[in-house]
């Protein structure tokens, strides 16, 4: 009786468990409903909720119709001129559709049509109201368009370094004069230069031989008044 009590309780337990599992993953299903879409449950409002945080917000540089809160789709016509879009994201009931350009058979470029959150309701065959959507991707700063002009080649001109010339120099420096002293002319009949007597040298001394003379002789009175003297004194 006791084993088929509890068998019978291993039994609830198990229907229990695959009702509430299967209730679960009715509730946690998510449901695209567009093959270029991928979808998922929850929330989203900024471009750090779907990865892509060095994104920027761009949905004011896009072109759109459709999108409000009664609407049940968003298309895109154009995109501003300098703004890249890396994803799309639209909101409805607890789950929301992204959309990338360029994967999933959604082109790079728009129009990008019918856009729109998962679908709800019973088997999932219902799209709803749009609660809301953001764009995400990247501003390129463009620069104006500016006219640039070559500049004209002038003739630049040549400066030719010279190399500063030597002082000239003066030769004051004179070659030395080279007196030739012409020899004294030897009288005829003394070409050797003696001729007996003194050697002609072109100075006249005669006058040492009177001073020498007038020495003498005064020498000589001098003695002889110096004897007189001695004489008169004895």
């Amino acid at each position: 009786m006791r084993r088929r009590t509890f068998r019978g309780a291993v039994a609830v337990m198990a229907l229990t468990t695959a009702a509430l599992m299967g209730t679960a993953g009715a509730a946690f299903a998510c449901v695209p409903g567009d093959d270029r879409a991928t979808g998922t449950v929850g929330n989203a409002t900024k471009c750090s909720d779907i990865g892509l945080g060095k994104a920027v917000d761009v949905s004011d540089q896009l072109t759109v119709t459709g999108g409000t809160s009664k609407d049940q789709y968003l298309t895109v016509t154009g995109v501003a001129k300098g703004v890249t879009v890396a994803a799309i994201v639209v909101k409805g009931g607890n789950e929301f559709n992204t959309y990338v350009p360029g994967k999933k058979g959604l082109s790079a470029t728009p129009p990008w049509e019918k856009l729109h959150a998962p679908m709800v309701g019973r088997d999932y065959k219902n799209v709803p109201q749009i609660s809301h959507w953001f764009a995400c991707g990247v501003k390129k700063d463009t620069p104006p368009e500016t006219t640039t002009t070559a500049p004209t080649k002038s003739s630049t001109p040549t400066t030719t370094a010279t190399k500063p010339s030597a002082p000239a120099t003066s030769d004051t420096s004179v070659a030395p004069t080279s007196f030739t002293t012409a020899p004294a002319a030897v009288p005829a009949g003394n070409e050797s230069g003696t001729g007996g007597g003194l050697a002609n040298t072109g100075f006249d001394n005669s006058w040492l031989i009177w001073v020498g003379a007038l020495l003498l002789a005064a020498g000589g009175g001098l003695l002889a008044l110096l004897k007189f003297r001695r004489k008169a004194s004895e």
